[in-house]
């Protein structure tokens, strides 16, 4: 059986890395390690069917303090890979005690996000048909009040009126599609009819929290279906956004759909495993390692391969990639028990920030913290700017308060700036002057009597 060729991005792993860079300042190891994964996966796709099945996933264990980026490179790798992913954290696994979230509910998150991501680029690709067949129901729709005569066009004997002819009713019907396509009678009223069905899901309580488990009633019995239709009264401008997207479903199938996000999900999916250091730590007999140990035995089949059963069908984990991190801390890797270790190859250590590496964080990344604060306070008109003494000030200041206090890495800036603009970004509506200049001496004029009084430091930032 021939397969569809997945959307496995053709990026070097060159290419891939400068991508990275983009949002991430350092961690040049890391992002090399993640780069040649996503490559892999390029690379295995391209393999004879035969082949393919042999190569499996080098997983990737990340160590390194909070606040350095290792969330951010998983997330920014899955957006490259346009793959399913999906962050979880290991605690989720044992929060509650002996028995925490089921290890497996993360693969029928993971087809959920391939379901949502696969259903989205069907969606896109259909949406000018749909708009399209969403445009001539409303056409049909206000028809008789656009054109009130029509309906009378018939011949009558009294006047000689002759009918309106079927060439006369498509013209003016293209017409009135047309007229709506370009945003005329948008705040006319109609009726149209909508489905408000869909598939049928039984929830169940599971030891973790509520579960959802896949029972589609239609496909059970087709006797019960599953739309449920009813009419609605809107303008015509809400009820062609409603039909587009109504059309749209109606265009994708729901059963390639299904079958799709399986093939994405065992073949490109990533798992992001976050806080793992939470669960090391070996048996002592008894108390919470018991269940951090059996945590980690659990999460040993769902690495290495075996077929979970989701809402959509069964999933194969033999090729998802899992990408597991923690700061290690207190634990050390070496107290993942083995046979874990073992299935996490590749290891790659996560460099501390410094302060210069603070500094551009602050203007370097696409997504500066910077640039954002720059751009949401234009929205009131106020124009702000950061002299290169002031992001030296602002560095230090998130660096020494990290050494000092706790270090949290990059978010510390958050902190700090917003602290920073606190008294701007509440008068910002209302004050006159709308331009705003921050050199050395104005952060530390508002930042000084905090940096001054270490216990304050520690609440405020």
């Amino acid at each position: 059986m021939t397969t569809m060729p997945l959307p496995i991005e053709a990026l070097t792993p060159t290419q891939i890395v400068a991508e990275l860079d983009r949002y991430i300042v350092g961690q040049a190891a890391a992002k090399r390690a993640v780069a040649v994964a996503l490559r892999n996966r390029y690379r295995r796709q391209n393999l004879p069917a035969a082949e393919r099945e042999d190569v499996l996933p080098k997983n990737i264990l990340m160590s390194g303090p909070t606040g350095v980026g290792k969330t951010e490179i998983a997330r920014r790798l899955a957006q490259l890979a346009r793959a399913p992913f999906i962050k979880v954290e290991a605690t989720k696994f044992t929060e509650i005690g002996y028995v925490g979230r089921d290890v497996e509910s993360m693969i029928r998150d993971l087809v959920g996000a391939a379901y949502r991501l696969v259903e989205n680029e069907r969606m896109t690709e259909v949406a000018a048909e749909a708009r399209q067949r969403a445009l001539e129901r409303i056409a049909e729709s206000i028809e008789d009040e656009v054109y009130p005569n029509l309906a009378d066009y018939s011949y009558n004997p009294e006047t000689n009126q002759e009918p309106v002819s079927f060439e006369e009713r498509e013209r003016l019907r293209a017409e009135l599609v047309a007229a709506i396509d370009r945003g005329e009678h948008r705040e006319r009223m109609t009726e149209i009819e909508t489905d408000d069905g869909g598939q049928n899901f039984l929830q169940v309580f599971t030891p973790g929290g509520m579960e959802e488990m896949g029972l589609d009633m239609a496909a059970l019995n087709p006797s019960l279906g599953n739309n449920r239709r009813s009419y609605q009264r809107m303008s015509v401008a809400e009820a062609l956004e409603v039909l587009v997207d109504q059309e749209a479903r109606s265009l994708v199938g729901k059963s390639s759909l299904a079958r799709d996000a399986i093939a994405r999900t065992e073949q490109t999916g990533i798992i992001f495993l976050d806080e793992i250091d939470k669960v090391g730590g070996k048996s002592g007999g008894s108390g919470p390692d018991v269940s951090r140990e059996g945590v980690q035995r659990d999460l040993l089949p769902i690495i290495e391969g075996s077929t979970v059963p989701t809402k959509y069908g069964p999933v194969r984990t033999d090729h998802i990639l899992f990408i597991a991190a923690g700061a290690f801390t207190i634990s050390k890797v070496s107290d993942l028990i083995p046979e874990l270790q073992g299935r996490l190859p590749i290891r790659v250590e996560l460099e501390t920030l410094r302060e210069d590496d603070f500094k551009k964080i602050l203007t370097e990344p696409k997504n500066a913290l910077t640039k954002q604060y720059t751009k949401l306070l234009a929205v009131d008109g106020i124009t702000i700017e950061f002299t290169d003494d002031a992001l030296d000030e602002i560095a230090h200041v998130a660096w020494e308060v990290n050494s000092k206090v706790e270090n949290i890495g990059a978010r510390r800036l958050h902190t700090v700036l917003e602290k920073l603009l606190e008294e701007i970004a509440f008068a910002a509506p209302e004050v006159e002057e709308k331009s705003v200049r921050f050199d050395c001496a104005k952060v530390r004029e508002i930042l000084g009597p905090i940096m001054r009084n270490l216990d304050q430091t520690r609440a405020m930032l």
